[in-house]
């Protein structure tokens, strides 16, 4: 009869060690496919909310009116974005505003006056300033830029009509027939390189 005997210590050992190896492969196999799952869904978040941006930037721009006063329809500072809208109730004051990295949007309520439109673009500054938190429109922005369409031609927004070669003078606050931002998105931030985006404006 032949003897029976179990595994030795040394067996067992090296049967525990595989064991070991194995898992802890397959945990960096989850971990990195886990990772890889959160990294998408936060790009694709961050794809969601600039189209959403995107989009109600141009149902702004598209809404443009000139209140034919000294009051421009449109103007941008370098880092801010201010501009007069219609709505079924009367105008209303926008400002988009890229500060630290986020891009932050204010809204005024319907206005009737031309000094309530005034007073509501000093006030949207302020709001701004103030980096109030339900004002976030989008976050990872490195920085942007706009050029206006004017005189069959491109020129920086910041710059006055004076300044654009072979061209005849134009008013300084005549709406452009044409907007195009350059937005530069900042690195880790979920969106890639940078976005150019055009639209055309109702005819000055």
């Amino acid at each position: 009869m032949r003897s029976q005997h179990g595994f030795t210590l040394v067996e067992v050992l090296v049967a525990l060690v595989i064991m070991a190896t194995m898992a802890a492969m397959s945990w960096r196999g989850l971990d990195a496919l886990t990772k890889t799952r959160e990294v998408a869904q936060h790009r694709l978040a961050q794809t969601a909310r600039l189209q959403t941006v995107l989009d109600q930037w141009e149902t702004d721009l598209r809404a443009l009116q000139d209140s034919k006063s000294e009051v421009p329809p449109l103007s941008f500072d370098g880092g801010t974005l201010t501009l007069t809208r219609a709505t079924p109730d009367g105008l209303q004051v926008v400002v988009w505003s890229l500060r630290e990295g986020t891009v932050y949007r204010w809204a005024s309520a319907p206005l009737r006056t031309l000094n309530e439109v005034i007073g509501e673009r000093q006030r949207g500054q302020q709001a701004l300033a103030q980096r109030n938190q339900a004002l976030r429109a989008l976050e990872g922005v490195a920085g942007w830029q706009f050029y206006c369409f004017r005189g069959n031609a491109w020129s920086n927004c910041l710059s006055s009509a004076d300044e654009v070669p072979d061209q005849a003078p134009i008013p300084k606050n005549a709406l452009p027939s044409g907007l195009r931002m350059q937005m530069q998105f900042a690195p880790g931030a979920g969106l890639n390189g940078s976005l150019v985006r055009e639209i055309e404006l109702a005819a000055p």
